[in-house]
């Protein structure tokens, strides 16, 4: 088990692991936002529609986020770290 320092939130930690995922986040509530912003301006579009819309948008935006972490995970976990060995072999 790691030890992490006490100071330190676990969303900060969670952060520093998988920086993707307070990217989605921020991402989800600037969609959220902006949808709410435009909800006065809609025009003759149902407000259910636009709640649609606005909710697919932000779901999107999240699992884009969420894709790009697992893929940037993978490259530094199975790309980065064995080149890092190898090198760790080679110098001994």
């Amino acid at each position: 088990m790691e030890t992490y320092d006490e100071n330190e939130s676990k969303f900060m930690r969670k952060a520093k692991e998988n920086p993707f995922v307070p990217a989605g986040m921020a991402g989800f509530f600037a969609i959220v936002g902006y949808g709410l912003y435009k909800l006065k301006s809609r025009g003759n579009v149902k407000m259910s529609v636009h709640l649609i819309h606005m909710r697919v948008a932000a779901q999107g935006f999240v699992v884009g986020a969420m894709t790009i972490g697992v893929v940037y995970s993978m490259y530094r976990d199975y790309f980065l770290k064995p080149r890092e060995q190898e090198k760790a072999l080679k110098s001994n």
